[in-house]
């Protein structure tokens, strides 16, 4: 069966991503999509709208075969982490190609970028070091690319996504085929809405929080998981702000990502909300997606050493299938080269404890997210 990977975190699934999964289906001619979706806490440092399981069985009824679980050591990451760990689980299913969203269009050749990436990494290394310290790291990347990669000069967010899994794609011996789709919805963090039906997840998001329709763009279920219950930093903001006033500067500094005294600022600022918070400490070198995840790292507690273990245990935690999927499932599985986990037991657990104590600090503004023992999603 052929199959093709999708890297998602539908925050929430909208009818740009049912696009996205009969496109994927489409251009490469698989049987099979596969999704590898972010749990309850996404790329950029936010809690998700609506819980994992919602989000999943919103894909399997709206195009997609196979939902499994980015790990949230994988999934709370810049954008070379996030693809690293997405294009692991993919290549471990042993999924013949890959289809993204990208604002640049298909004439972009991303396998060819993927393979100067890799035969020139020592002069981008080398440059990359060389830039001012005070730069972001998106700046930094940015600006490396345009100088050796003449061909990659746009670089809307989707875009970078799209070097990174093209990158981290080509250091396997059997590379993805890789399908680039020319983004049908608003820009990536557009927060207008519009009336033809698509819309950006940061647009619907917006709207929900403030009470407005969005029914013209998002499925059915994803619209009644949203009129019942929707998550925001706002809800999480009181358990931060104790973990924030109750630590000393010296634990604040084992928090994974802790660097250059960032302790000190976030100790010494305070806010009555997190919007207010995340304004008053954000500046051009700390980025507002960078602290937001640092900030989910100081609210979860977490560690490098719990990084890097969580990392070195991966697993293909499935979350739901279709018919095809579960067909899939059947015939590949022994071939795949990372165990399969149905359900969360007590080993599973230990094995992604980070992405379980994800789950235990959602379940405290979201007392219906159940992850220990549950199976998989059948749509």
């Amino acid at each position: 069966m052929r199959s093709c990977g999708i890297v998602v975190e539908y925050n929430p699934f909208h009818n740009g991503h049912r696009y996205h999964a009969q496109m994927a289906r489409k251009l490469s001619g698989a049987e099979v999509v596969i999704a590898v979706m972010s749990g309850n806490f996404l790329q950029r440092g936010e809690p998700a709208i609506i819980d994992k399981w919602a989000r999943a069985k919103a894909a399997l009824q709206n195009g997609v075969d196979l939902v499994v679980e980015l790990p949230f050591s994988w999934a709370v990451q810049s954008a070379d982490y996030f693809a690293k760990g997405s294009i692991k689980l993919l290549q471990a299913l042993n999924c013949d190609a890959l289809c993204f969203g990208t604002d640049s269009g298909s004439q972009f050749d991303y396998a060819a970028y993927g393979r100067f990436f890799i035969e020139e990494k020592a002069a981008i290394d080398q440059l990359f070091h060389e830039l001012p310290i005070g730069w972001s790291y998106p700046e930094k990347m940015a600006e490396v690319v345009s100088r050796l990669y003449p061909k990659a000069q746009d670089f809307p967010p989707n875009h970078i996504l799209g070097l990174s899994y093209a990158k981290e794609n080509a250091l396997y011996e059997h590379p993805m085929e890789i399908f680039p789709l020319a983004r049908k919805d608003q820009g990536y963090h557009d927060e207008s809405l519009i009336v033809d039906q698509f819309a950006s997840a940061t647009g619907i998001r917006q709207a929900v929080l403030a009470d407005e329709n969005v029914s013209s763009f998002v499925p059915t279920e994803t619209l009644e998981e949203l009129n019942a219950t929707h998550i925001s930093w706002t809800d999480l903001w009181p358990f931060l702000n104790y973990q924030l006033r109750a630590s000393s500067l010296a634990s604040l500094r084992e928090i994974y990502q802790m660097r250059e005294g960032l302790e000190h600022r976030l100790i010494e600022q305070e806010a009555d909300s997190f919007s207010k918070y995340l304004q008053i400490i954000s500046t051009k070198r700390y980025t507002q997606p960078r602290l937001q995840r640092l900030l989910t790292y100081v609210l979860l507690q977490i560690t490098e050493a719990e990084i890097k273990k969580e990392q070195e245990n991966s697993m293909l935690h499935i979350l739901g299938f279709t018919e095809k999927g579960q067909a899939f499932l059947n015939e590949k599985k022994k071939q795949f080269s990372l165990p399969v986990a149905a359900k969360i037991g007590q080993q599973e657990k230990e094995k992604h404890f980070l992405t379980y104590r994800a789950d235990q600090i959602y379940q405290l503004v979201h007392p219906k997210e159940q992850t220990i023992g549950r199976f998989p999603i059948r749509a």
